[in-house]
């Protein structure tokens, strides 16, 4: 992935090759009030704003929708952060959970500190 960001990441997406060869552009940081995974007509003069900064020639209707969802924070304040929090047992009592939330992909998936902290969390060895 590569990650443009400018000082507030609701001006910016990501780019993501994929395996067919194309590139995904997305996903950006929108504040929700509710949970809509229908696709809004308004943010996609933004992508395309937002797409040519790569791709200064792309012209208008070659970019085609994807998809949406919605990526869950912990508050508002995290919406444009990185932080996340992850809890145990200490934290709810109930032996065996551990809860890992706001921990967006890729740390979640690829980050050998946060295994072995979840590891160690779990008293497995």
């Amino acid at each position: 992935m590569i990650y443009p960001l400018p000082k507030d990441h609701k001006f910016s997406v990501h780019v993501c090759p994929d395996l067919s060869g194309l590139n995904r552009f997305g996903p950006d940081v929108e504040i929700v009030d509710s949970v809509d995974y229908t696709l809004n007509p308004d943010r996609v003069e933004f992508f395309y704003k937002a797409v040519r900064r790569f791709l200064p020639d792309l012209k208008d209707g070659e970019l085609q929708p994807g998809h949406t969802g919605v990526r869950p924070k912990l508050t508002l304040e995290q919406a444009t952060a990185n932080d996340f929090v992850i809890h145990g047992k200490k934290d709810h009592g109930i032996d065996g959970l551990i809860n890992l939330f706001g921990i967006e992909s890729p740390r979640l998936t690829s980050s050998m500190a946060i295994g072995e902290y979840v590891k160690a969390l779990s008293g497995v060895n």
